[in-house]
């Protein structure tokens, strides 16, 4: 009788092991060093953008004050000298990435995947145990907080309590009410990282970027904690003044209509600027610029 019990209950184990199987091969393993493929959004992955470029970014009146105010050396201040980019620079800036899972030490299994800071970015940790989002009132912290769960071969996170940053390096603001959704895709040799920026302060519609990443075996290893920061005096005024550009006092407004012959509204951005229809829009009044000769961008691109 004691066989029979066994033996009968072989099918649900059988059918537990095939399930559990499945769902564990489906996920993909995203540990290792991962190179940045600049192919793609050069000035944004290298010297930086234009000073007044909004293009593609669906800001509202507030987002656009403010990133019109924006001065880089808000940066030499000692206090700010050491202020990290929000996570989303994952996709926005030049770096590559080092990822690496968290282990629960009793059944081995992968509660988390580690996404590791840089020189300008924090520590991502993508929580993967069910834990819930904290309050509205936790403390935000330069890396924020988030979870993660698989679908299919694609990790599927969302980040929150973040602090207020940038969503392009040239002041284009984001909040600390930001709402982050990444996917983490795999294909082999190459991770495709796709995020997703809504934001209720600064934008009209979520704001969608995308990086590409190869893996690579010359990335050196990055430290769980990111490398140390030590502000220092770098010749701006001790008065407690933080640099910024008064409204209307931009002079760089037109800087992309006076090189490439982009309308000053384009520049401007807003929703209307993601989408192709409004490439057609300008089409017949634009009148391509003369070939540039030499060092015309941004860091003599």
């Amino acid at each position: 009788m004691d066989t029979l019990k066994r033996f009968s209950t072989w099918p649900a184990v059988v059918l537990l092991t095939v399930v559990t199987g499945t769902s564990a091969s489906a996920q993909s393993d995203l540990s290792g060093s991962w190179v940045s493929i600049q192919h793609e959004d050069a000035l944004e992955r290298g010297a930086g953008p234009y000073q007044v470029d909004y293009t593609g970014l669906p800001l509202n009146e507030e987002g656009r004050a403010k990133a019109l105010s924006y001065s880089a050396s808000q940066y030499s201040m000692l206090e700010r000298q050491c202020a990290f980019w929000p996570p989303h620079y994952i996709v926005m800036g030049p770096w590559g990435l080092r990822i690496w899972p968290e282990l629960d030490p009793v059944t081995g299994r992968t509660i988390a995947w580690t996404i590791g800071p840089f020189e300008d970015r924090g520590t991502t940790t993508i929580w993967l145990d069910g834990r819930r989002h904290p309050s509205e009132n936790a403390r935000h912290l330069q890396g924020g907080f988030t979870t993660g769960k698989w679908e299919g071969h694609t990790l599927v996170t969302t980040t929150t309590h973040m602090k207020a940053g940038a969503i392009r390096r040239n002041g284009a603001p984001s909040s600390d009410q930001e709402i982050m959704t990444m996917r983490l895709i795999r294909h082999g040799d190459l991770l495709t990282v796709l995020v997703v920026i809504e934001d209720p302060i600064y934008l009209t519609e979520p704001y969608m970027l995308s990086k590409t990443f190869r893996q690579s075996t010359d990335v050196p290893p990055l430290l769980p904690t990111g490398p140390p920061c030590t502000p220092a005096f770098e010749g701006t005024k001790a008065d407690g003044s933080v640099p910024h550009i008064l409204p209307g006092r931009n002079t760089a407004i037109d800087e992309l209509m006076t090189l490439y012959h982009i309308p000053v509204e384009a520049a401007l951005g807003g929703a209307n600027t993601m989408y192709p229809e409004y490439r057609k829009k300008l089409k017949d009044a634009f009148v391509r610029p003369d070939r540039c000769p030499a060092n015309c961008g941004p860091g003599g691109q």
